[in-house]
């Protein structure tokens, strides 16, 4: 009976043919791991054949190399009839594990490809990321506004003065760090004695009392105590000694005396500055006022504002120099948009309110350092201040934004520091992008007469009202206020007083005053006093007539920095303009040095 051989279905014998196995080595060839990695899913193992799966199909056998012995194929069970040996075949090389050629893409590596060319080809998938990406330049916009706000509401912060009563400093002595043996005292018999024998009899005398031998032998273990503890005492004090701890304390008490005397020391060059100050010394002041100035700025460190201190001790002005922020500090953009297109578009903010958010940074810091000059001059030796904020640009001149001239007294009655509902509170309206007529700041800054550009970003500067280029100050460097105040402190020295100024601008000032009888100027003057180089014509010496006789005042003085028309000095030859006088330049300069002391030049 015949057997059929194992991995066989029908029970027939195959004989390996040389054909037959070329043709398995072509067709599994690179294949074959992954064919034994596929195995469960391919169909069952059976020793050395695989057979077909239970699905049903074309059973194919696993073949591994057993080395030229093997015959492949090859059942077990007897046959009826020998079959004849087959020819030798051809040796046969199995195929190498690696591939000849670059490596095939897996089907992983498929798929990541058409996946990603689906998303590139996808409108919704590309739309998405425009928009996630629109999103986040917004953000990033949105977070410049909000530092914007902060730095809008700590420039608007009140500082603290910087008097020299501020600066003072105490000394307060430190102990030694390990005082305890140090402070121990020296043991002492008192601690030691026994008490003495009480009364018994009071006739006897105290001398008779003391020989009592119990008192007596008490009083020499107390000896004996008081003896130990002196030798243990002197004993701790050498070890303290020997252990370096005697030079710590001498080396701490001789710090602590430094510290004292450099307190000391200090308070002393405070004192000597406080007197240079109250004489106006002009190091003394500029020193004093560059600290308030610093300490002011020290706010908003993150926003290098500095500020420079010159006093003109002529007419006791000082003259401060800020530099403003760059202009793009305030954010030009409002956000970004996506457009039908898929495109990402910046979102810029109108051109008035970005000029309007700047202008309103500046004067924040014009009004902070203002405060801070004022807050320092507790000994009231400043007459005024000048302030020139500067726009300093890399390789181009700078720009002067904001000018302000600011006498003692505007200072005092103008509120410096903004009212809490104009710092940009989160649950105002408007925040800190009030509209600029609502501003408080600007409105402050444009109650003390400043000069302010209209539009930064056009490059439209204004002119400073007073510069510090030199030591001694010509008439025309001369500011509006400090002129106002010269020509004051001028004529009161000549004897008018009650003074009623009428006007007063950048040209110069209209003002009445009174003299008495027997001064040098008595009666009622009107008082015209122009800074400016131009020549003074005839119409403003009739123009000056005609108020002295509206005032009714006895006489009147024009002043100019510069000098006068020949019709004009004609015209005050008339016997109905015999009454208005005039002062040129020199004449101006002279009266400075004889009754001020004031080496003023042209």
């Amino acid at each position: 009976m015949q057997h059929p051989a194992e991995g066989s279905t029908d029970g027939t014998v195959t004989a390996p043919q040389p054909g037959f196995l070329a043709s398995l080595f072509r067709e599994l060839g690179a294949d074959e791991d992954d064919d034994e990695d596929r195995g469960e899913d391919r169909g069952e193992v059976r020793g050395d054949v695989r057979t077909e799966d239970p699905a049903g199909g074309r059973t194919r056998g696993r073949l591994r190399d057993r080395g030229p012995d093997h015959v492949w194929g090859r059942a077990t069970a007897p046959t009826r009839t020998a079959a004849p040996p087959a020819p030798p075949a051809a040796p046969v090389v199995p195929p190498q594990p690696g591939p000849a050629g670059p490596p095939a893409a897996t089907d992983a590596d498929r798929a990541d490809d058409e996946d990603q060319a689906d998303l590139a080809d996808d409108p919704v998938a590309a739309h998405g990321r425009a928009a996630a990406l629109t999103h986040h330049r917004t953000l990033a916009v949105q977070a410049e506004h909000q530092q914007l706000a902060d730095l809008l509401r700590r420039a608007a912060q009140p500082v603290s003065a910087m008097d020299f009563e501020s600066q003072l400093r105490s000394y307060q002595p430190r102990p030694f760090p390990d005082d305890g043996p140090a402070a121990e005292p020296e043991p002492a018999w008192a601690d030691f004695a026994p008490p003495e024998p009480a009364d018994t009899d009071p006739d006897q005398p105290r001398s008779r009392r003391l020989l009592d031998s119990g008192y007596q032998r008490e009083l020499a273990q107390a000896r004996l105590r008081h003896q130990r503890a002196l030798r243990e005492w002197r004993t701790r004090q050498a070890e303290l000694a020997d252990s370096g701890a005697a030079a710590a304390r001498q080396a701490h008490q001789e710090a602590e005396q430094a510290r004292a005397r450099a307190v000391q020391e200090y308070n002393d060059s405070l004192e000597e500055c406080r007197r240079a100050y109250r004489q106006a010394e002009p190091a003394a002041v500029e020193s004093l006022l560059e600290r308030a100035l610093a300490a002011a700025e020290g706010a908003t460190r993150d926003l290098p504002a500095p500020c420079r201190a010159v006093f003109r001790a002529l007419t006791r002005t000082a003259v401060l120099d800020l530099d403003l922020p760059p202009l793009d500090t305030v954010p030009a953009l409002a956000g970004h948009r996506l457009t039908e297109t898929g495109e990402v578009r910046p979102v810029p903010r109108p051109a008035a309110d970005v000029r309007t958010d700047y202008l309103r940074l500046a004067a924040r810091l014009a009004l902070r350092a203002l405060q801070a000059a004022d807050a320092v001059d507790t000994d009231e030796v400043l007459s005024g201040v000048v302030l020139n904020g500067w726009l300093r640009v890399p390789g181009q001149p700078p720009q002067c934004l904001l000018s302000v001239d600011a006498d003692r007294d505007a200072l005092a009655r103008t509120r410096l520091v903004p009212d809490a509902g104009h710092l940009g509170d989160e649950g105002a309206d408007d925040g800190v992008y009030a509209e600029a007529e609502h501003d408080e700041s600007l409105l402050r800054l444009r109650a003390l007469a400043a000069a302010v550009s209209p539009d930064p970003y056009a490059g439209e500067a204004v002119q400073p009202w007073g510069s510090a280029s030199s030591a001694v100050p010509a008439l025309g460097e001369l500011s509006p206020g400090e002129f106002a105040l010269l020509v004051r402190a001028v004529l009161t020295a000549g004897g008018l007083r009650d003074w009623s100024v009428r006007l007063r601008g950048p040209a110069g000032l209209v003002a009445t005053a009174e003299g008495d009888p027997g001064s040098g100027l008595p009666g009622r003057w009107v008082v015209w006093a122009s800074r400016g180089p131009g020549p003074v014509t005839a119409e403003e010496i009739a123009t000056l007539a005609e108020a002295v006789r509206e005032e009714g005042a006895d006489r009147g003085l024009r002043m100019t920095c510069g000098r006068f028309a020949d019709e004009a000095l004609d015209l005050t030859g008339e016997e109905r303009h015999q009454r208005i006088h005039l002062i040129d330049g020199p004449g101006i300069r002279e009266l400075a040095r004889t009754h001020l002391e004031l080496p003023l030049t042209l």
